[in-house]
């Protein structure tokens, strides 16, 4: 259906060598955008290139997203590469576990850095284009953990709870504008991320139980609703936060 389809559309995921974003890309340009992969690994260009098959179309920027400077290098970048920007996924994140009395403030600031400043970063260099062409879609990656509070990942959660509030507030000053704000937030995804988890049988059983759906979720999981969110069929959707979790939150 045309209101699905993104043929033409420019597109930026961060943190999407692997993993959850690298699916997304995957599912953005199976849509018809092409797509800038933006990530911290010396072989994003190389990703990239080896994605680039079957008409999708990817292109890839090395940028470290803990330095401001290479940021805004990687988006600038990123820009010239695609000639213009429709779409940002703001995906690149990381967890940091363990006590909250025994974290270190240094994990603690470099999480808050990846998690929430860089998406307030990367949204602010695209709205500044996006305003300019008086429309865009900004996607962020909130968590089940925007919702309660988790066990032993105080940091992760208070990075993906201000991801959550971020995506209410920007909407509230750009959806006047033409740019919809919203966020996906995935429930327990089978992916690295996760894996001390996983391996977990106690905590891997007492989750599973929960899900409705009776099964962890997969990265291509998340790929329709991304794509409905960069499209037309969401013009009139924004601020809102979409948890991808295989019913867990309404158990």
């Amino acid at each position: 259906m045309d209101l699905f389809d993104l043929h033409g559309k420019k597109a930026i995921v961060t943190g999407a060598a692997a993993g959850l974003g690298q699916k997304v890309a995957q599912g953005l340009a199976e849509a018809g955008a092409m797509v800038a992969i933006i990530d911290r690994i010396d072989e994003t260009e190389k990703v990239a290139a080896s994605m680039s098959t079957n008409g999708l179309k990817f292109c890839g920027v090395q940028a470290d997203l803990l330095d401001r400077e290479n940021l805004k290098r990687g988006f600038d970048k990123a820009i010239e590469k695609l000639g213009g920007l429709d779409i940002l996924v703001n995906n690149a994140g990381m967890q940091v576990r363990g006590p909250a009395e025994e974290i270190p403030l240094e994990k603690w600031d470099r999480l808050i850095e990846l998690n929430i400043t860089a998406v307030f970063e990367m949204s602010q260099l695209a709205a500044r284009l996006m305003l300019q062409e008086k429309g865009g879609k900004i996607i962020n990656v909130a968590s089940m953990l925007s919702f309660f509070g988790g066990y032993v990942c105080s940091p992760y959660a208070a990075s993906k709870g201000a991801v959550a509030q971020l995506t209410k507030a920007f909407s509230n000053e750009w959806a006047g504008k033409g740019i919809n704000v919203n966020a996906i937030a995935p429930g327990y995804m089978d992916t690295a991320l996760n894996t001390a988890i996983i391996n977990d049988p106690v905590r891997n059983h007492e989750i599973t139980l929960r899900i409705p759906a009776h099964r962890w979720g997969k990265p291509d999981d998340l790929k329709g609703t991304v794509i409905f969110l960069a499209s037309k069929a969401s013009d009139y959707v924004t601020g809102s936060i979409i948890p991808i979790d295989g019913g867990y939150l309404a158990r």
